[in-house]
C-alpha cells in the first residue's frame, strides 16, 4: 500500500507558531489531539496566523511557518497544571518567509478554502501546497524526500 502525502494547513497565532516551530512540535485547535491524528509522517504543515497573540486584537494575517510531520507519536505536555494539549514532531523549514494573505487571496485555490479557515485545521491539495511553498521558498526538492 502506497502512503499518498497529504497538505494541511493549520491555524495559530504567531506566537503560538513561533513556539512551536522553535520547539519541533505542531498544537493545534487549543491542544486537541483529533487534528494531530490525521496528519502522518510526511505529511506537510502550513500554519497561517490570523493575529500575532491569542487575544490580541493586533492582526498578522500570513502564513507564517512550513513544516513535515516527522513521526506517528502524538503526546501529551503539560503546559500547566491545568492545561495539558497534545503535541506531534514536525520538521520545520527554518529560512520560510512569511505570505501576507493578500497576496494569494485572488487565487481561485485559495477561495475554495478560505471559509475553512474558522476550523482551525484543514486538508489543501497539493497544486495550493506548492504555490505557498514556493512563495515561503522552500526548495522544490524539499517536497521530495
Amino acid at each position: 500500500m502506497i502512503k499518498m502525502t497529504k497538505y494541511w494547513i493549520g491555524v495559530a497565532s504567531l506566537n503560538h507558531v513561533i513556539g512551536g516551530v522553535e520547539g519541533g512540535f505542531s498544537q493545534l485547535c487549543h491542544g486537541k489531539e483529533a487534528p494531530l491524528k490525521r496528519m502522518k509522517p510526511g505529511d506537510w504543515l502550513v500554519y497561517y496566523s490570523p493575529k500575532r497573540e491569542l487575544g490580541s486584537e493586533e492582526k498578522c494575517q500570513c502564513f507564517t511557518a512550513i513544516g513535515r510531520v516527522k513521526g506517528s507519536d502524538i503526546y501529551p505536555f503539560a503546559m500547566t497544571e491545568t492545561f495539558i494539549p497534545y503535541r506531534k514532531d514536525v520538521d520545520f523549514f527554518p529560512n520560510a518567509k512569511e505570505i501576507p494573505l493578500h497576496a494569494i487571496s485572488k487565487l481561485d485555490a485559495w477561495q475554495k478554502y478560505r471559509t475553512s479557515l474558522r476550523y482551525g485545521h484543514f486538508e489543501i491539495d497539493k497544486a495550493f501546497f506548492l504555490v505557498l511553498a514556493e512563495k515561503m521558498g522552500l526548495p522544490m526538492k524539499y517536497d521530495n524526500k
